[in-house]
C-alpha cells in the first residue's frame, strides 16, 4: 500500500475539512457532529476512504470517471510530459499542439458533421458557451434570437446561463431573475404517462407540446433547443422513437439550433462514442465534457458544425467569449491520453456487448415492491422508488426526504456503495459505475442495493 500524499493524520483531515472546506451541493450542517468522508485512494471501480474502508462506486464520480480509478501513473506520465514542453499557453489567439491534435480527435469522433471544438473547462461552462454561441450565430445572420428551450427536470449546469436552462425549479429559485428567457416542456419520462397510450402516441404528445412552446415564445426569437439524448435528472429518460427526429424538423422548420447535451452520455457512456448517433439526433452543436478526460482533468468541450461557424469565419467578425483554461494544454494532454486508452481497451464497444448484462443485473431488483421502473441505457440506468408498484403512486416529498436522504444514501454509503438517492423528480436510485465495470462488480452493487431497499421497505409506513 503507497503512502498518501498528504502530512496530515486522519484526524487533522476531518479538522480541516470541517474548518475550511465548502463542500459542493452539501447540507453542511450535516457534518458537524459526523465525520466528512474522506476519500483517498482509486483502483478500477473502487474507492478507500481515509480508515482504509472500501467502497464500490456505481455513479463514477459524478457520471465521469469512464475509464476507472487504475490509469493515473499513465496518464500522470502524459501530464508530465506536456508540463516539460509546456506548462500552459491560452487559447485566446494561440494555438498549441496538444489543443490542434484533441480537437482533431474529437472532430473523428463526433457523428455527422460535427467538425469544430471550442474548450473550455467543465460542464456547465460547456452548456453556457453554447448558448452564448447560438446567440451571437442568429446575430451574426441578421436574426435578434436569444430565448432558449428545454425540458422539465432537466439539469444543465449551475453557472447563471446553464441554471436558467435547467428544469429544476429548487435548483433556479435562490437565483432569480435568471437569465431571460428559457421554456420548459415535457420530458420523455414514460412511466407515469397512461398504460396504453402507444410509443407513436407519445411522440407525438412530445413534439405537439414542443411546437405548441415554441410557437408560445415565438419561434423567431428562439436561438437554441438543447436536450440531453437521455436525461439525467428525474432517472435516465430515454427517448421513445422518432422523438429526436420530429425534434430536429422542428428547429429546421423554425430556424433554430439544436444542440445535444453530452456531458454525461458523450465518450461511451451509452455504448457509443457520442450518443446523438445512437438516437439520430444530428445536433448543430455538441456539448461534452465529464468522458473527455474520464474526469482525470477538468476539460469540456463546445462541438459544433461548419454551418455554425462559417458566420464567426468571415472579415472582422470573431466569437467573443473566451475561457482562460479553456484548451489547458495539460488538460488536454490528459484527454488525448484517455481517448487513446478507451480505443485500446475496447471501453466504448465493451459497454454495447455488456449492455444486456448490465440490465438482466438490475432487473432482478425490480422483484422488490420498492422498486417501480428500471431505466435507461449502456451503462446508465435509473430505478424508479415507489409507495405502491400497481397505482405507481409515488413518494410524499416528506417521505422522500425521509427516505432518500434520512435512510438510503447514509445506509448505501455505509455498506460500501457509492450511488445517488436523487428527489430532483420522483425518487430514483441512479447507477452509473465506470465503463470498465463488469459481472462481478454488477453483483455486488445489486446485492448491496437490494439489501438496502429491502431494509427501506420494512421502514415505510403503511
Amino acid at each position: 500500500m503507497t503512502e498518501l500524499a498528504t502530512t496530515f493524520t486522519a484526524d487533522e483531515l476531518q479538522r480541516a475539512a470541517r474548518e475550511h472546506l465548502w463542500l459542493h451541493f452539501t447540507r453542511m450542517g450535516g457534518y458537524t457532529k459526523t465525520e466528512v468522508p474522506v476519500i483517498v485512494r482509486g483502483e478500477g471501480c473502487y474507492l478507500e476512504d481515509v480508515n482504509g474502508k472500501r467502497y464500490l462506486d456505481a455513479l463514477a464520480g459524478l457520471f465521469a470517471v469512464n475509464i476507472g480509478y487504475s490509469y493515473g501513473e499513465e496518464v500522470g506520465q502524459a501530464a508530465l510530459e506536456q508540463m516539460r514542453e509546456l506548462p500552459f499557453y491560452t487559447n485566446w489567439s494561440y494555438a498549441h499542439p496538444r489543443a490542434i491534435e484533441l480537437a482533431a480527435e474529437v472532430a473523428s469522433l463526433a457523428p455527422g458533421d460535427l467538425t469544430r471544438a471550442f474548450f473550455v473547462s467543465g460542464g456547465s461552462e460547456a452548456v453556457e458557451s453554447a448558448w452564448k454561441l447560438a446567440r451571437q450565430y442568429h446575430t451574426a445572420r441578421g436574426e435578434r434570437r436569444w430565448k432558449a428551450v428545454s425540458r422539465n427536470v432537466a439539469y444543465h449546469g449551475t453557472t447563471m446561463g446553464a441554471l436558467s436552462i435547467n428544469g429544476i425549479p429548487a435548483l433556479r429559485t435562490p437565483f432569480e431573475p435568471l437569465v431571460p428567457e428559457v421554456a420548459h416542456v415535457r420530458n420523455t419520462n414514460r412511466y407515469h404517462r397512461p398504460a396504453d397510450e402507444t410509443e407513436e402516441e407519445f411522440t407525438a404528445f412530445l413534439l405537439d407540446d414542443l411546437e405548441n412552446a415554441l410557437d408560445a415564445a415565438g419561434p423567431d426569437t428562439v436561438a437554441m433547443v438543447i436536450m440531453e439524448p437521455v436525461q439525467n435528472a428525474g432517472g435516465c429518460f430515454t427517448p421513445p422513437a422518432g422523438y429526436f427526429q420530429g425534434v430536429r424538423e422542428l428547429c429546421d422548420r423554425h430556424g433554430i439550433l439544436l444542440c445535444a447535451d453530452e456531458v454525461i452520455t458523450g465518450f461511451g457512456r451509452i455504448g457509443h462514442w457520442f450518443a446523438s448517433e445512437k438516437y439520430d439526433i444530428r445536433p448543430d452543436i455538441l456539448t461534452c465534457a465529464k468522458g473527455l478526460s474520464s474526469a482525470y482533468a477538468s476539460i469540456g468541450a463546445v462541438v459544433t458544425t461548419e454551418r455554425v461557424i462559417e458566420p464567426f469565419l468571415a472579415g472582422d467578425s470573431m466569437f467573443t467569449h473566451g475561457i482562460t483554461f479553456g484548451g489547458h494544454p495539460v488538460m488536454a494532454a490528459i484527454a488525448l491520453k484517455n481517448i487513446e486508452i478507451m480505443k485500446r481497451e475496447g471501453i466504448v464497444d465493451g459497454v454495447r456487448e455488456r449492455e444486456a448484462m448490465y440490465r438482466s443485473k438490475l432487473e432482478q431488483l425490480l422483484k422488490l415492491p420498492i422498486a417501480g421502473d428500471l431505466r435507461g441505457a449502456g451503462c446508465f440506468y435509473a430505478l424508479e422508488l415507489v409507495k405502491d408498484k400497481e397505482t405507481r403512486e409515488t413518494f410524499s416529498e416528506a417521505e422522500a426526504e425521509r427516505l432518500l436522504r434520512g435512510f438510503l444514501s447514509p445506509e448505501l454509503f455505509e455498506r460500501g456503495l457509492i450511488c445517488r438517492a436523487d428527489d430532483r423528480g420522483d425518487p430514483v436510485i441512479q447507477i452509473s459505475p465506470p465503463l470498465v465495470a463488469g459481472e462481478a462488480e454488477f453483483d455486488e452493487l445489486v446485492s448491496i442495493l437490494g439489501g438496502v431497499l429491502e431494509e427501506a421497505w420494512e421502514r415505510i409506513e403503511h
